[in-house]
């Protein structure tokens, strides 16, 4: 066992938390991080949590993936503003899935959260024994990444169930205020009316997502692990970003209605495709000099690493016609960053959102009239303070298309502090001992739509 970030008689301070915690009766949640190798994993601890138990356990193998992980929660510990103080015990070997569940044994497993965020190539054999032996999951996406994990998937979730436990992924766009403000404006009948039905060239509701693997995070740029670019163990971008997506697209159309993936959920087409790198950009994201031999499979040309990290679904959903896209480039053009386009289509108006040079590359939420729709100004007149009861302070302004949604700065919290909101909505499941009765078959319906898109999309030539 080896301790980090801990020195002198701060040792002392945190094996006494560590025993206070483990006191019968105790209400205290404990966090367990499980081979950390994406930084989602970090930005979980970015803030502190009430009650919440600050002794984090780590288990890991040793190497470059774990020390990044230690790395970004001893910057958030030594930050000049709102510093946290979390203490990590360590745990390094081979062994570690074995060894967390052996040290573990116990545990107050109800009160005890396993945190993964990594290798996705692993992660669901990881779910599945980690629920196997009485914990609760809290998952970064994908928690799948084919048909076969899908299964596995599938059958952790009937033992989480058994085992009285909550296994949930972390899907952090659902906290971003203009998808939140999209999804409000949607179930004000008056202003958009119902969804439309949609076709394959002209879906009721779009949503494109643009990555890049060159980024800023926490104010560093991001060091990947080799093993990103490699879809064996990361996914493709049609399994990965597009859980998001897809994810939202079910929010924000049936909010809280249960699906059921054998019934609602229809595919048309899926396509996949590549983004090449050279060996210059692999090494400015990877601190190597050379490819790994697990990528070597995907080289061309001695040197152009091919990714397939693109990915498009055609789908229906419930009658409803979707489409979902990732695309990622190496790296975005200065002042800008990742970008989302959304359209919902209604009845009486559309609500887009758009992030491009005109928006400053912000997320900005408009509406707009839609067939011939000439009563949209009197509508949202008294829909906005139905708006604003839930988002205090939120407007709109008449633009030439139609209307552009007004956001105060306070409700612009960005990326990184979407996880501190998810892992506050799960402490919240967890307190009260069950997820809504929605979120698990939805999960599923999301898993299938991605898995089955990769397997439709990997069966055309």
């Amino acid at each position: 066992m080896k301790f980090s970030h801990v020195m002198g008689g701060m040792v002392l301070a945190a094996l006494f938390a560590a025993c206070q915690s483990s006191k019968p009766g105790d209400e205290m949640t404990h966090l367990i991080t499980l081979d950390p190798g994406h930084f989602h994993a970090a930005l979980v601890q970015k803030t502190m949590f009430d009650g919440v138990d600050p002794v984090v356990h780590v288990y890991a193998p040793d190497g470059p993936d774990l020390q990044m992980h230690l790395d970004r929660i001893n910057g958030y510990d030594t930050r000049a503003e709102n510093p946290t103080h979390w203490k990590e015990e360590v745990y390094r070997g081979t062994d570690y899935l074995e060894k967390m569940i052996a040290d573990q044994a116990s545990a107050n497993k109800a009160k005890t959260v396993v945190v993964m965020a990594g290798n996705n190539r692993l992660k669901t054999d990881y779910i599945q024994k980690t629920i196997d032996a009485g914990f609760n999951v809290l998952a970064d996406k994908p928690m799948a990444i084919n048909a076969e994990n899908f299964d596995k998937l599938k059958s952790a979730f009937a033992t989480a169930e058994k085992n009285k436990v909550l296994l949930y992924d972390i899907m952090t766009e659902r906290y971003e205020i203009t998808t939140m403000l999209q999804r409000a404006f949607s179930m004000q009948e008056a202003v958009f009316g119902t969804l439309e039905k949609g076709t394959p060239e002209n879906p009721a509701v779009t949503k494109e997502s643009v990555h890049h693997f060159y980024k800023n995070v926490s104010g560093s740029i991001l060091t990947r692990p080799a093993w990103f670019m490699d879809v064996a163990q990361q996914g493709e971008g049609i399994v990965d970003v597009t859980t998001h997506l897809v994810d939202l697209v079910q929010w924000e159309c049936f909010p809280e209605q249960t699906l059921d993936y054998t019934k609602d959920i229809s595919l048309t087409t899926a396509r996949r495709w590549t983004t090449d790198m050279t060996r210059s950009q692999f090494s400015a994201i990877t601190k190597l000099n050379a490819f790994p031999d697990y990528l070597k499979k995907d080289v061309v040309k001695d040197s152009v690493l091919q990714v397939f990290c693109n990915g498009e679904i055609n789908y229906q959903i419930k009658g409803i016609h979707a489409k979902v896209s990732v695309i990622w480039a190496y790296k975005a053009p200065e002042g800008t960053g990742d970008t989302h386009y959304s359209i919902m289509r209604g009845t009486k108006a559309n609500l887009i959102i758009r992030q491009g040079a005109a928006e400053k590359y912000k997320p900005t939420l408009y509406i707009e009239p839609a067939n011939g729709n000439k009563d949209l100004d009197a509508s949202l007149k008294s829909a906005i303070a139905a708006i604003q009861k839930e988002f205090p302070g939120v407007d709109v302004k008449k633009n030439a298309q139609g209307f552009e949604v007004i956001i105060p700065e306070k409700y612009k919290e960005g990326h990184e502090a979407h996880f501190g909101r998810v892992a506050e909505k799960y402490l919240q499941y967890l307190k009260e001992g069950k997820l809504p009765a929605w979120e698990v078959p939805n999960m599923l319906a999301k898993y299938y739509t991605t898995t089955q898109a990769l397997t439709l999309a990997k069966s055309k030539k």
